[in-house]
């Protein structure tokens, strides 16, 4: 009995299902995110660029419990992004992801209070364990 309960008390905390914006000008990753992340039980919706998730967390703040967002898209890259978020009462969580960010857009990101920035590709397992440290107080 012991045994089980020590296995269970070291095992990486669930995360609690969230509501999951996703800004990526690739079909395919947002298609991919949106399927891995759905089998996680999380919902997913996209965004093909900045512009176009900037005015559907518009619509609702509070409705997304995180912002994954691409640096390089079209209308409004991922910094002009959560620059316009950080100006809202936007209360979620912001990961960045993207394949090439120079040192100056890193620091400007971490200026704004980026939870994560995480370089591509990102492999599943590692997205995974992530999420479970970004939200780690928050286990169910």
């Amino acid at each position: 009995m012991d045994t089980i309960l020590s296995i269970q008390a070291s095992a990486a905390p669930i995360v609690r299902p969230l509501h999951i914006l996703y800004a990526e000008d690739l079909k395919q990753l947002r298609d991919f995110m949106g399927i891995m992340l759905g089998r996680e039980g999380h919902t997913v919706e996209t965004a093909e660029d900045g512009l176009t998730a900037l005015e559907r967390l518009g619509n609702d703040l509070q409705a997304f419990d995180l912002l994954i967002t691409d640096h390089h898209m079209p209308r409004l890259n991922g910094l002009e992004l959560v620059r316009c978020v950080r100006a809202t009462k936007y209360a979620g969580r912001i990961i960045v992801f993207s394949s090439e960010l120079s040192e100056d857009v890193n620091e400007q990101y971490r200026q704004l209070g980026v939870d994560l920035i995480l370089p591509k590709p990102i492999f599943p397992v590692t997205f995974r364990e992530m999420l479970r440290e970004l939200y780690a107080g928050e286990t169910i």
